[in-house]
């Protein structure tokens, strides 16, 4: 999950405890939706949709996080 944004993902997470948290909340959703798609879990498809778009979300919002702190003044 955002792999081309490696090094600001490791200082965030090290120096934003809120971005961990996010970051942690969206791997765990990351996973259960890994789990349903290789139906090693099973979901209805609403409950399906509602994980992808709060990961969605999740995303939108690290993905804001983290070019802040690429354009931020060192």
């Amino acid at each position: 999950m955002l792999s081309e944004y490696q090094n600001e993902v490791h200082a965030l997470k090290i120096g934003n405890t809120h971005f961990a948290r996010l970051f942690d909340e969206a791997h765990q959703i990351d996973k259960e939706i890994h789990r349903i798609e290789i139906e090693a879990e099973s979901a209805c498809d609403e409950r399906v949709e509602e994980l992808k778009k709060q990961r969605l979300l999740l995303k939108d919002n690290l993905l804001a996080m983290i070019l802040e702190y690429r354009n931020s003044p060192s």
